[in-house]
């Protein structure tokens, strides 16, 4: 009984192995080739990081690189001076009564405008002293032995060079070439045009002094706040007087 059942069991199992009506998806994915994993994309080169040493951005007079403009490593163009050299009063605008001190300062005591545009040019302790005492020396020596002030440009010259460079402005040259077209060979070459401007710089303080020390006085009163303005506030804690409780009666 035992046996014929048993061999009934395995018939039975070999028929479903055979039969026809097994599932035709589970033959399907028996027949079908087993996929491959997909391969991952390889890596995008990315651009290699710029050279250390390799210049990206335009250059001013100074040296200072240029974070703006209207092409990447393209020099930016010189600013021009808000007054001329001749406008003695200066302009009428929000700076006009500044102006009139400058003209007064220069035409009575030139030491102390020069002295003034040297304080707000370093702004450092002691400038306006330490430019003001010789200038002061210069100016008495040059009147006393030769007739007129012909020491003092030598020692006040390198001011306006300093402020030509540091507010990027332009010079006499570029500003010949600008208005009739002469000085275009100066000005094409960096350190010849340099040279030039400096020497610019010099003859303009000689000829034109109280002119030259008004227009830089004007010039810089109007892009350098007074040393003095830039002063913090400071901060001073007053503790509350006592406060007695009154108690109900």
């Amino acid at each position: 009984m035992d046996d014929k059942t048993n061999g009934n069991l395995n018939n039975n199992f070999n028929g479903e192995e055979s039969s026809p009506l097994l599932s035709k998806t589970f033959q399907d994915e028996d027949k079908k080739p087993p996929t491959k994993a997909p391969i991952a994309d390889s890596p995008v080169e990315k651009p290699a990081p710029p050279q250390l040493g390799q210049p990206e951005y335009g250059w001013t007079a100074n040296g200072l690189p240029l974070s703006h403009g209207s092409v990447v490593g393209e020099p930016m163009g010189r600013a021009q001076w808000h007054s001329s050299l001749g406008a003695c009063l200066g302009r009428n605008d929000e700076f006009c009564s500044s102006d009139l001190e400058v003209c007064l300062l220069g035409s009575v005591a030139p030491c102390v405008l020069y002295g003034s545009n040297v304080e707000r040019l370093g702004s450092t302790p002691g400038t306006f002293t330490n430019h003001c005492l010789p200038y002061t020396g210069l100016y008495l020596i040059g009147n006393s032995f030769f007739g007129w002030n012909c020491l003092a440009p030598w020692f006040s010259y390198p001011s306006r060079t300093a402020m030509r460079r540091r507010f990027n402005l332009e010079g006499s040259c570029e500003a010949l070439n600008r208005s009739c077209g002469c000085c275009g060979s100066c000005v094409e070459d960096e350190m010849q045009r340099e040279h030039c401007e400096s020497a610019c710089d010099f003859a303009t303080h000689v000829f034109c002094h109280l002119c030259a020390l008004c227009q830089e006085g004007r010039e810089i009163r109007r892009r350098v706040p007074h040393p003095g303005f830039n002063a913090q506030p400071v901060l001073v804690m007053i503790p509350p007087g006592e406060q007695a409780m009154a108690r109900g009666i």
